[in-house]
């Protein structure tokens, strides 16, 4: 009886240990060899559709069922709340719901939050501190930079957050940053820094930013706090490493110090957040952090086709600052990729609306099967345009439809005013657009004044000085009004284009954005210029009945469109970066030209973002891949003939066709449109871009020898007025150092930079 006992004790014990471990039968063998690796510092770079996700969950489900590990000595960081969920739900479909209490599985934001609650006392706050959003920051900055007497017309506010905001995120705190600001604007913002943190804390307040730098405080002050949570969180896991900031990679570093079960998962190619903080030295650097780490690459793709994965793997390998690997498809090689051309941008919106109407009818596609990408939110405009006039339903995902964007709405509202002075919805709008400071307390008394007088809301601001009001308001009235009447005058006469241009102009609303320089700021000012091309595009193609009121009405059918028709079958539109993480069967990347995709790039660390940024979205496509360019784009409302990326240049010829079908590399040279080069085609005469835009062709007579030196004071387009530190190199190669007033030290190529030098 007894040897039975222990033999069936043998069979249970075996039994367990199949059903424990018999969940990595889903794995491949890289996979499962990552994650069965719990001893030590391990770097899984997962390519993109390598099931990355999977080995993470797979791993803690191993830990907590074949290891015996506690979840509560688990830590898992990711970068969204969904993920988190995502990892929590996988793990316990796995095990057996429930099995992930206890294990400590969030954000950043979300765990440091929770572990400062429990010990932020010790230096200095009470545990119900509140945690600041942005607008919560931006009113705080704005009270220190009252104190300070720093106007926000010299330094925007939104340009103070974003320079204090990089600074968290790269851990420089106030002492450091003031002693290394360089420019005026960093000079400005170190003040409000320091006099902002202080108030932060008199608030018992942290910012976002804050909840990834004060763990850190608290470890350097608090030695025993950090002993303690390194042996609570005895593994320690993250998800995108490669979008890690420096504060991030030092709170982990500090917290895995110990046991150095680090696992991070993520891959170089897909880092493209460096604007937001991102360093993707982090995860190139891992080895030299943890020299004993384990490397896996997981290479196999399910997502993508044989030939989709050639384009992507041909176009990354370019890049220098990477670690090499290769994906490979575990799908059939696939069709070719289509190279669309076209002559302009409305032209290429065409196309693509054709071919997905042709791939509904004739394979059976719905409509969710297809993505637009663009590499930014305002080339989203012509691309709306024809998927109303054809009725194919879309969605915009990561931001709103163009007409509904703010500063859109913003300055058509202007528009509409000049056109009809009785629209006072259209007037409240723009009354402080751009800021006027002129109050709700002094709206309200303009209209007791013009009810008392009989007379429109418009006649109490052109009579304001009647009214007895303060000097000030009366100033911001009369220079609203006078705008507004010299824009009424110039409707009268001019185009639409001349309307929006001079409204531009009489306002400074695109220079206000350009010197905020925020992402935000100049995304938003893209989209003013992309307005202003709207509004040139208009003006040309409808010399004799081009009104103001015609140019209204387009607008006002645009947007009272409804995108998806109550349905969830719709084209997806996105920028680039809005469609990392997805994947659809048919991929449009469109806008493949030279400063639009890849987009200004001054420098080869830009550069390679860029294409890692093309990589993503090329490896978004699971069965098709379409690659569109036009040869002309009105940009900064001036037509432009453009070049053809780089990036198409980049893939094997033999894995392109024509829309035709015919192979790029088997089509004649004669017949190959210009674009790798139109200024050298026969006969080609091309429109010279306006100096104003920072597309513009370089004007050869500022880049002569003597042209450009030490102290040479230039303006860029986009970057405003600079001096120039000074010249490298010669020729096509020469680059030149400047600092921006507004916007700092940049290093330009001399060719593209279209510098004026200033008398």
């Amino acid at each position: 009886m007894a040897q039975a006992g222990l033999v069936g004790g043998a069979l249970t014990v075996n039994w367990c240990l199949e059903v424990l471990t018999d969940f990595l039968k889903d794995l491949n063998e890289v996979q499962r060899n990552a994650v069965i690796a719990t001893k030590g510092p391990v770097m899984v770079l997962a390519g993109a559709g390598s099931g990355k996700t999977r080995v993470i969950t797979y791993r803690i489900a191993y830990l907590i069922n074949n290891e015996g590990i506690a979840p509560g000595n688990i830590l898992a960081l990711t970068f969204t709340n969904k993920a988190a969920g995502e990892m929590r739900h996988r793990v316990d479909t796995l095990l057996h719901k429930g099995s992930s209490s206890g294990l400590w599985i969030g954000t950043f934001h979300s765990v440091f939050a929770r572990l400062l609650r429990n010990y932020i006392d010790l230096i200095g706050y009470d545990s119900n501190f509140s945690i600041f959003d942005s607008d919560d920051s931006k009113s705080l900055i704005r009270q220190s930079m009252g104190e300070l007497n720093i106007s926000v017309d010299a330094v925007p506010v939104n340009t103070v957050q974003g320079i204090i905001s990089r600074a968290k995120n790269s851990f420089i705190l106030p002492a450091e940053f003031h002693s290394n600001a360089s420019d005026y604007n960093q000079q400005k913002a170190s003040q409000i820094y320091e006099l902002y943190t202080r108030k932060l804390k008199e608030n018992n307040a942290l910012d976002f930013d804050d909840l990834l730098i004060k763990p850190i405080e608290l470890f350097n002050a608090r030695p025993e706090i950090l002993a303690e949570l390194q042996d609570s969180f005895r593994y320690i896991m993250i998800d995108e490493y490669q979008d890690t900031n420096k504060a991030q990679y030092l709170v982990a570093k500090m917290l895995g110090a110990k046991h150095r079960n680090v696992f991070v998962v993520g891959d170089d190619a897909q880092s493209i957040y460096s604007w937001r903080g991102a360093d993707i030295s982090n995860i190139l650097n891992f080895q030299d952090d943890y020299h004993d780490a384990l490397t896996f690459k997981l290479v196999e793709n399910y997502r993508s086709t044989g030939t989709i994965l050639k384009a992507a793997n041909s176009v990354i390998s370019r890049n220098q600052r990477q670690i090499k690997k290769e994906l490979i498809s575990h799908r059939n090689e696939g069709e070719p990729l289509t190279l669309i051309e076209a002559y302009n941008e409305r032209n290429e919106a065409e196309k693509v609306g054709e071919h997905i109407r042709t791939m509904r009818l004739k394979q059976d596609y719905e409509y969710r099967s297809f993505a637009i990408f663009y590499r930014t939110n305002a080339q989203s405009r012509v691309l709306e345009d024809i998927m109303r006039q054809h009725k194919i339903p879309y969605k915009i995902f990561g931001s709103v439809s163009f007409y509904k964007r703010k500063e859109i709405k913003d300055a058509v509202a202007y528009l509409r005013f000049i056109l009809n002075e009785r629209d006072g919805e259209s007037l409240l709008r723009i009354i402080n657009f751009p800021p006027r400071k002129i109050g709700d307390v002094s709206i309200g008394k303009l209209k007791e004044f013009a009810e008392e007088n009989g007379i429109s809301f418009y006649d109490a601001i052109r009579r304001a000085e009647e009214g007895g009001f303060q000097a000030r308001l009366v100033t911001a009235l009369g220079s609203f009004s006078t705008v507004i009447e010299a824009l009424k005058d110039l409707a009268e006469s001019g185009t639409v284009y001349d309307v929006l241009s001079e409204l531009f102009n009489l306002t400074s609303i695109p220079l206000l954005l350009q010197a905020e320089n925020t992402p935000e700021s100049l995304a938003r000012n893209e989209n003013l210029q992309e307005l202003l091309s709207m509004a040139r595009d208009f003006s040309d193609h409808n010399p004799d009945n081009g009104s103001l009121g015609d140019f209204l009405e387009n607008i006002s059918l645009a947007s009272d469109y409804e995108e998806t028709q109550d349905s969830d079958n719709y084209v997806s539109l996105m920028t680039v970066h809005a469609a990392k993480g997805l994947e659809f069967p048919v991929v449009f990347v469109t806008g493949l030209e030279e400063r639009l995709f890849p987009l200004h790039c001054y420098e080869p660390d830009e550069l390679e973002e860029e294409r890692r940024l093309f990589y993503v979205a090329v490896t978004r496509a699971q069965e098709k891949i379409f690659l569109s360019w036009a040869q002309s784009r009105y940009q900064y409302g001036q037509q432009h003939y453009c070049l053809k990326s780089m990036f198409i240049g980049e893939i094997d010829a033999s894995i392109i066709q024509t829309e035709s079908g015919v192979l790029l590399s088997d089509r004649p040279e004669k017949e190959k449109p210009v674009g790798s080069g139109l200024s050298s085609s026969k006969g080609y005469q091309p429109k010279m871009a306006t100096p104003s835009s920072p597309f513009a062709a370089a004007d050869k007579s500022n880049l002569s020898k003597s042209g450009l030196r030490a102290g040479t004071m230039v303006h860029h387009a986009l970057f405003g007025p600079g001096t120039v530190l000074d010249v490298q190199g010669t020729g096509a190669k020469q680059k030149v150092r400047i600092t921006f007033r507004n916007t700092g030290e940049k290093t330009l190529m001399v060719q593209y930079a279209n510098l004026k030098i200033q008398s």
